[in-house]
C-alpha cells in the first residue's frame, strides 16, 4: 500500500527537476519532488552553475583591481583576498538559491520528498531517507537525476589534492599551482578563478583546440586570450597517471598520438573531461527502462521512456548537458503529462563559457554547416570597433553570424566578449522566430551598447557594415 498518491512524482531537484515540479503543480497535477541531498537545486546550484559564478565574480573584481584599475585612472593598494570571507560569500549565494526553491515548492503546493528515489515499478517510488523507507504512487514519473563528473583512468579523485568542480569550488588557499585536466567549459572557467588569484594553472587537453565543439574560430580566439592571461596550454596532450605526495601530484603526461611522457609537478589537481548521466539507485534495469551506450536514458520525442509512465529529461538524456536546457524541457514535459502540446528549438539554445571575455554560442558552427553542405553567409565585427567596449576597457573578442546564403535566416552566433552570455539572448530570440541576419541588422540598437557588434555583424553579412 502506497503511503500516498501523486499525478507526478519527480525524480531529481536540480534546474530540471524543480522547474518540471513547479510547472506540474500549476497545472493542477498533484506532484512531488524526490531529492536525496539535503539542499534542492542539484549539482547547478549546490556545486556548479551558482556557486562557480560567485568565485568567478569575486576573482573578476579581484583581477581587476590588481591588474586593470591603474590604466583607467583608479589608484588602489595592492587587492588581497580573504578566502574564508569569500568562500562565505559563495555559501550565501548558494543558500539562498536553494532556500528559493523550498519557497516555490510551498507556493506552488509541491510536497518536498527527502531521501532517495528509487522506481520500484511503473508507477511506484520507493524512498530511503533518515527515517527509513515509504512508497509513493505516482501516475507518472519523471526522471532529472543530472549527471556527475566523468572519471579518467589513473587519476584517483580525493577532492583534496586531485578534485572535480566540486572540490575546486571550496579550496582552503590559492594553490601554488593548479593542472587542470580538460579545456572545456568548466576547466577554463575554474582555471580562471584560480589563475586569478594567484595559481600558475596548466591546462591539459587530449584535442587540439580548448573549447571543443565550439566554432574554430572561437577556439582559436579563446587560445589567444587565455594564453594572455598566465595560463600554460598543453594541448594534444593526454594524462596517463597520477601519483600523490604530501604536498604535490605528479601527472604523467604524453601526447595524445603518441610518443615521450613527461612528468608534471603541481599542488592541486582538476579532473574535468566532461560529466556523464547520474542514474544509481534509480532501478532503471529492474524497471525495465532502457539506457543507450553511453549511460543516457532513452526517450522518444515526448520525453517519454519505452516504459509508458516514465519520462527523462536534462542531463540524464540525450542533448547538451546545460541547466537551461533542462529548465525547458521540464516545462515542456509536464505540459505534456498535462495533455498540452509543447515546443523546444534545440537549434536555438544557448551555451555559454563564463570566462573573461565570455564566450557564448547557439545554432551551428561553421565547421558544422561545412560538413552538411549548407551554403552560408558570415559576418563578424570586433569589439575593438565598438564604442562602448572601448568605453568599458573590454576591447577583446568578436560577433559572429552565420545565415543561410539564399534565405538569409539566421543559423548560428558565435561571441567571444564582455558579457556575450546576455547579448546571445537577441540572437537566440531571432532564431526561434526564424529571423533572417537582416531582420538583426534593420533593429534599432541603442548606443552606445555592446549588442550594437551583434547589430554590426548582422549588417558584415550582407556585406554592409557601417563601423568597419
Amino acid at each position: 500500500m502506497a503511503d500516498a498518491q501523486y499525478d507526478v512524482v519527480v525524480i531529481g531537484s536540480g534546474p530540471g527537476g524543480y522547474v518540471c515540479a513547479i510547472r506540474a503543480a500549476q497545472l493542477g497535477l498533484k506532484t512531488a519532488c524526490v531529492e536525496k541531498d539535503n539542499t534542492l537545486g542539484g549539482t547547478c546550484l549546490n556545486v556548479g552553475c551558482i556557486p562557480s559564478k560567485a568565485l568567478l565574480s569575486v576573482s573578476e573584481k579581484y583581477e581587476h583591481a590588481a591588474h586593470d584599475f591603474s590604466t583607467i585612472g583608479i589608484e588602489v593598494n595592492a587587492p588581497k583576498i580573504d578566502i574564508k570571507k569569500m568562500m562565505a560569500f559563495k555559501d550565501k549565494v548558494v543558500d539562498a538559491n536553494t532556500k528559493g526553491i523550498g519557497f516555490l515548492f510551498k507556493k506552488n503546493k509541491v510536497d518536498h520528498l527527502m531521501g532517495l528515489g528509487t522506481i520500484t515499478a511503473p508507477g511506484t517510488v520507493e524512498i530511503s531517507g533518515k527515517d527509513g523507507k515509504k512508497t509513493v504512487s505516482a501516475k507518472n514519473i519523471v526522471i532529472a537525476t543530472g549527471s556527475e563528473s566523468t572519471p579518467l583512468n589513473g587519476i584517483a579523485v580525493d577532492e583534496k589534492q586531485i578534485v572535480t568542480s566540486t572540490g575546486a569550488l571550496a579550496l582552503a588557499k590559492v594553490p601554488a599551482s593548479l593542472a587542470v585536466i580538460g579545456g572545456g567549459v568548466i576547466g577554463l572557467e575554474m582555471g580562471s578563478v584560480w589563475q586569478r588569484l594567484g595559481a600558475k594553472v596548466t591546462v591539459i587537453e587530449f584535442m587540439d583546440r580548448l573549447l571543443p565543439g565550439m566554432d574554430l574560430e572561437v577556439s582559436k580566439e579563446m587560445k589567444k586570450v587565455m594564453t594572455k592571461q598566465g595560463m600554460e596550454l598543453k594541448l594534444s596532450t593526454k594524462v596517463t597517471g597520477a601519483q600523490t605526495g604530501k604536498d604535490k601530484v605528479t601527472l604523467t603526461l604524453e601526447p595524445a598520438n603518441g610518443g615521450a611522457a613527461e612528468k608534471l609537478e603541481v599542488e592541486t589537481v582538476l579532473l574535468s573531461i566532461g560529466r556523464r548521466p547520474y542514474t544509481s539507485g534509480l532501478g532503471l534495469e529492474k524497471a525495465g527502462v532502457k539506457v543507450d551506450n553511453r549511460g543516457r536514458v532513452e526517450i522518444d520525442d515526448h520525453f517519454q521512456t519505452n516504459v509508458k509512465g516514465i519520462y527523462a529529461i536534462g542531463d540524464v538524456v540525450r542533448g547538451a548537458m546545460l541547466a537551461h536546457k533542462a529548465e525547458d524541457e521540464g516545462v515542456v514535459c509536464a505540459e505534456i503529462i498535462a495533455g498540452q502540446s509543447g515546443h523546444i528549438n534545440y537549434d536555438a539554445i544557448p551555451n555559454v563559457v563564463y570566462t573573461f571575455p565570455e564566450v557564448a554560442s547557439v545554432g551551428k558552427t561553421e565547421e558544422q554547416l561545412k560538413e552538411a553542405s549548407v551554403e552560408y553567409k558570415a559576418g563578424k565585427f570586433p569589439f575593438m570597433a565598438n564604442g562602448r567596449a572601448r568605453a568599458m576597457n573590454a576591447t577583446e573578442g568578436f560577433v559572429k553570424i552565420l545565415a543561410d546564403a539564399k534565405t538569409d535566416r539566421v543559423l548560428g552566433c558565435h561571441i567571444v566578449g564582455a558579457e556575450a552570455g546576455t547579448m546571445i539572448a537577441e540572437v537566440a530570440l531571432a532564431m526561434e522566430f526564424g529571423g533572417s541576419s537582416e531582420d538583426i541588422a534593420r533593429t534599432c540598437h541603442a548606443h552606445p551598447t555592446l549588442n550594437e557588434a551583434v547589430k554590426e555583424a548582422a549588417l558584415a553579412v550582407d556585406g554592409r557594415a557601417i563601423h568597419i
